[in-house]
């Protein structure tokens, strides 16, 4: 039996403890009614972009289409952490197996790594109807929209699949305390006694394919639209480009801001107190003021609203 597999099958019987937030001073009840709150605000909200969407005609165009992805990616991001938490603040029970733990992580990395994508296809989409407006149609044809998503699926399923096989190789004498609310990388790493090196390597090598390659087309992306929108002799039109853009940039400052903060920097920089923060900011307050920035600021969105309602649809 080689070390890895000798790793592998120490921790299949070995849970670990999430210490969540139990080393503050607010009340359990108090935590699981607003987290319970938050996930359901954020499933209705996305699940109602995503019906609205799907329900109007008017709204069947690449930016919806997108924007339906987002949702449901969202949903999925924040279902990966918030469920397994609630049972836990509630009745105490911070354990979680080996299993479950590498489950999570698996998720959490699939989903997180989509939506740098998502995002990535939308500052495109949006670079194309402000840079290209008479073009769009043309370029962002039906069949593209399709591939860009099942491309974003499958380069998410290797990512995930790598960085995992890796967290396996670990071994964790250290302890078995992680100091966050969810199976987290960072917080994996502080526990293994082995050589993180190759995992780190890996973290700002092939990651930052996946995050910051992501993150540079949207910085290119918004550097075109901003270029555009500055050649517009009308304020009008110069308004009307922006307010299509404001949105989702609202969403990629929320969501990368945090993200990059954590996840590339070196491991020596890691704070307990600072990396909750930051990841409730991703995990689970993004997913859930997504629907509001893209509704709030989006006429459309908000018309079709107003007609479901005025139905009795709502």
């Amino acid at each position: 039996m080689n070390e890895t597999q000798m790793n592998i099958s120490t921790m299949l019987y070995t849970d670990f403890i999430l210490v969540g937030f139990s080393d503050t001073y607010y009340h359990p009840v108090v935590y699981f009614l607003s987290f319970l709150t938050v996930y359901v605000t954020c499933f209705v909200g996305n699940t109602l972009i995503v019906a609205i969407a799907l329900a109007s005609p008017k709204l069947h165009s690449p930016m919806y289409f997108f924007l339906c992805n987002l949702s449901v990616t969202d949903v999925s991001l924040i279902s990966v952490v918030i469920p397994q938490m609630l049972p836990n603040i509630l009745l105490k029970k911070q354990t979680i197996s080996f299993i479950g733990c590498i489950t999570q992580v698996y998720f959490f990395i699939f989903f997180a790594g989509v939506e740098c994508f998502i995002l990535a296809i939308m500052a495109y989409d949006r670079y194309v109807a402000v840079c290209k407006p008479f073009h769009y149609v043309t370029i962002m044809s039906r069949t593209l929209c399709i591939q860009m998503v099942v491309f974003s699926l499958i380069a998410n399923l290797s990512h995930s699949v790598l960085h995992t096989l890796l967290i396996t190789r670990l071994s964790f004498c250290k302890s078995h305390i992680i100091q966050h609310f969810f199976c987290d990388l960072t917080a994996l790493y502080k526990l293994s006694c082995s050589d993180i090196r190759v995992n780190e390597l890996v973290i700002f090598t092939e990651g930052s394919l996946v995050a910051i390659l992501p993150f540079l087309l949207i910085l290119i992306s918004y550097v075109h639209i901003v270029c555009s929108i500055l050649k517009m002799s009308s304020f009008t039109g110069q308004k009307a480009a922006f307010s299509t853009c404001s949105a989702h940039l609202t969403s990629v400052i929320l969501f990368y801001g945090t993200l990059i903060c954590i996840y590339f920097r070196p491991s020596s920089s890691y704070s307990i107190v600072s990396d909750k923060v930051a990841a409730l900011f991703y995990t689970v307050l993004t997913p859930t003021l997504n629907p509001f920035i893209y509704s709030l600021r989006n006429k459309d969105v908000k018309s079709q609203l107003k007609k479901a309602k005025s139905k009795g649809h709502f």
